[in-house]
């Protein structure tokens, strides 16, 4: 089954639609599902044009595809247990929060906490991605737990802040602080990044671009050959953050 839902032009664009119906396992029972816009509950048909092609019986049979200004709409993909998504533009805050099964494609850019407290499934970013991506809410102390996400722009500040299982892979740069309090999984970033890692304790964090002021409580090492992305390297190995007794490893390209 193959359900396109293509923006229709709201009178106030700037108000954030929450969607989190927005989930395949949820057109099994067909389209006449509500969405906020503002506080105001609309149903689905109000803000979409809709049409639905084709049967499925499972929610691994479902693709939804997201079509116009969607900027502005968030928690599309919340609590995603299978299928796939596909937004053609970009999308708005938390866009796969808690995900667990199945995919979700962002064909343009994300909006902050993208894949917030994920636990599995494949989130795809084309272009880049605000702040707190992979990351736990405030307060929470566990942020991403399982799956992958991969975003091949860049990222705010915070991004995989308390991750603990997963892999987040940024192509681009990062801003302040990724993988502050990290407890687990794998981020690798291929740009740049300022202070990563502080208070870790866990986890594997790859920089293969430049950090920029490297935090004085973690420890050096030395030299190793690693292969990433297929070519071998030599990584400075640093482990930490001492700060927080962490033993998390931060490899980062040697001459970056």
């Amino acid at each position: 089954m193959r359900v396109t839902l293509v923006a229709r032009p709201r009178a106030k664009p700037s108000l954030p639609v929450e969607a989190e119906s927005i989930i395949p396992q949820n057109f099994l029972r067909g389209t006449d599902l509500t969405v906020y816009e503002g506080n105001k509950e609309r149903r689905l048909e109000e803000l979409f044009f809709i049409t639905v092609e084709g049967p499925a019986v499972s929610p691994d049979q479902v693709e939804v595809v997201l079509m116009g200004a969607t900027g502005r709409v968030k928690r599309v993909g919340e609590y995603m247990n299978a299928g796939r998504i596909v937004i053609e533009g970009d999308i708005g805050m938390h866009c796969g929060n808690f995900m667990s099964g199945g995919e979700i494609v962002i064909k343009s850019n994300a909006d902050a906490w993208l894949g917030r407290e994920m636990r599995g499934g494949r989130i795809t970013c084309m272009g880049s991605t605000s702040h707190n991506c992979g990351a736990g809410y405030r307060g929470e102390k566990r942020g991403m737990r399982g799956g992958t996400i991969e975003i091949f722009g860049g990222a705010g500040d915070f991004a995989g802040e308390y991750l603990a299982g997963g892999e987040v892979r940024i192509h681009g740069s990062c801003g302040d602080m990724a993988g502050i309090e990290m407890r687990g999984g794998l981020l690798v970033i291929g740009g740049t990044v300022t202070r990563p890692c502080g208070n870790m304790t866990a986890g594997t964090a790859v920089v293969l671009g430049h950090v920029n002021r490297m935090l004085p409580t973690f420890q050096y090492q030395g030299v190793n050959d690693e292969v990433w992305d297929g070519k071998r390297l030599k990584m400075d190995v640093w482990e930490g953050d001492v700060a927080n007794r962490g033993k998390g490893r931060l490899l980062v390209a040697v001459g970056k």
